[in-house]
Order: C-alpha cells, then structure tokens, then sequence
C-alpha cells in the first residue's frame, strides 16, 4: 500500500531585493521579484514499512520536501498526497507553546490527533517516561535545552502511533543513549509497518535505518535508489567537493600586518615545559 506519494512536485519562493518591493509589486502590479526553486520535478512513492533516508548539502530542498509532505507550506507546482495519520519532528520547538509546561504541551499534542480522556493520559505518561525529563515535564519548555526539546518531541510523535513518521535532523542533538532509544522506536515502527522519512546528515544513521535513500542537489533528485547505492554516490561526491576546494589557491595575505602571533609556550613553575596539568600547580603561558 502507498502511503506517500509525490508527483513532479515543486517550491518555488520569491525573493525581494528591498521589504518595500513586496508593497510595490502590489500596487503597481509590476513583478519586483526573483524566483528561487527550492525543489522541483520530484516524484516519488512511498510504501507501507519502507523507511527512506532523505540526504543532500545544506539548501539542496530537503527540509522544503518535508515541509511539503506534512503540509506545513503548499506547492508551487505537482501534487503530494499521504494516506494515515502522520507525525513529524521538524524544527526544534516546533508546535510547542514555550510558556506552557511540558505536560501541558503533551495534552494539547493528543487533542490535535483527537486523543482524549483516559486514553490521552496512558498516553502521554508513556511519552513521559519514554523522554526520561523526570521533573523537567512540569516546567515551561522556554527553559528547555535543544536535547530536551528532541526527548519530548520525540516522545510524543511516536506516542500517537502515526503511519507515517518523519524526522528531520533531530536525532543530530540528542545524547549517545536517547539516540539509541529513537534508533530502536524506530526500527520498531518499521517492523509494524509504518512509513518512516528520516533527513539526516549522518550517513551512518540512513543507512541503519533506511531501505532507500533521496539525495537531493539544488533542488532536484540526484539519485534515488537502495540506500548504499545512494549514499557510496553522495560521499564520492562530497569527496570530490573536497578535494576541488582543496586545490584552490589560498587567498593572498593582506600586505599591511597590524599583528602576527610568532609563537606560544606553556611553562611549568620551574621554567620548565610541563608535561602534565594538575589543577591548583603553577603554568605561565607566554605569547
């Protein structure tokens, strides 16, 4: 069964030389803008239990797609269609009130995916306990660090049981162990036939969890295909990024030098280079 499925889909933005030129275009109806394709001619499906990893450089339209799949911004051009329930973890503190606690939070979560009564409260307290914040579930998110942003709003995605999840980049600041936690959620998921969309910059990560891999360039489809196909071609590419940048030629020195660092040294209290620190000892660092 197809559960998402995109037909020659496109974002275009437009971009304005001066705030003032959005008023003009209007009363003048004159274009005063430029274009810019943030995705275009993509198609692709999506089956029940397949997992794809959505990889690129920064700016290639991965979080455009995502943003199109969840219906969070409309298309330029094409059509996007997902077929269950869907949950995503997009930008940090997305969908959160920031002066609302994070239980509070969790309650208004299960309300838009209409989940109420005794149900919502089974719930939501297997979310609490999934994200591990312990006291912190009582206060305002505002004072949540990016980690305990992801450990809630991975908690409660899952929690509503979606057919489709998607993720975008947010496992990148949580800890060794929650990460761990979501890797295995998600292979769970999978084995129970939900669709997963994972972004993610760790090539190590999509390949884990993933059958299939998009890699997005400029805002088109690179390659689609099995994820070590995919991936083994995205790297060699980056690769060979490197090594062009690395072949350029350094940026000539300015020929006026108002100060030059010449050398440092760090000396124990003998004069004499240390070896090891030990806290409370004596060390002069000379400039």
């Amino acid at each position: 069964m197809r559960t998402v499925s995109a037909e020659n889909l496109g974002k275009a933005y437009r971009l304005y030389a001066r705030p003032v030129d959005r008023a003009l275009e209007w009363v003048l109806g004159r274009s005063r803008h430029q274009e810019f394709w943030a995705l275009r001619e993509l198609d692709l499906a999506v089956t029940a239990g397949e997992a794809v990893g959505i990889i690129g450089e920064n700016g290639a339209g991965k979080s455009t797609l995502l943003a199109l799949l969840t219906g969070t911004t409309r298309p330029t051009t094409g059509r996007v269609a997902v077929h269950g329930k869907l949950a995503a973890i997009l930008e940090l503190g997305a969908g959160f009130h920031p002066e609302f606690s994070g239980r509070h939070n969790a309650h208004m979560h299960a309300a838009l995916f209409g989940i109420a009564g005794a149900e919502a409260d089974r719930r939501i307290e297997e979310a609490i306990a999934f994200s591990e914040l312990g006291g912190f579930i009582d206060q305002p998110v505002r004072t949540y660090s990016s980690g305990m942003y992801v450990r809630l709003a991975f908690a409660l995605a899952v929690s509503v049981d979606p057919e489709v999840l998607v993720i975008d980049e947010a496992l990148a600041v949580g800890d060794q162990h929650f990460q761990t936690k979501c890797v295995d959620r998600i292979t769970e998921f999978r084995a129970r036939g939900k669709t997963i969309l994972f972004c993610s910059h760790a090539m190590y990560q999509v390949k884990k969890l993933c059958d299939r891999a998009l890699w997005l360039r400029q805002g088109r489809v690179a390659a689609l295909g099995p994820v070590d196909e995919v991936i083994d071609a995205y790297l060699e590419y980056t690769r060979g990024r490197d090594q062009e940048d690395s072949a350029q030629p350094a940026p000539a020195a300015r020929e006026t030098v108002v100060l030059r660092l010449v050398a440092v040294t760090l000396e124990g209290g003998e004069g004499d280079p240390p070896t090891t620190w030990q806290s409370g000892a004596a060390l002069t660092v000379r400039v």
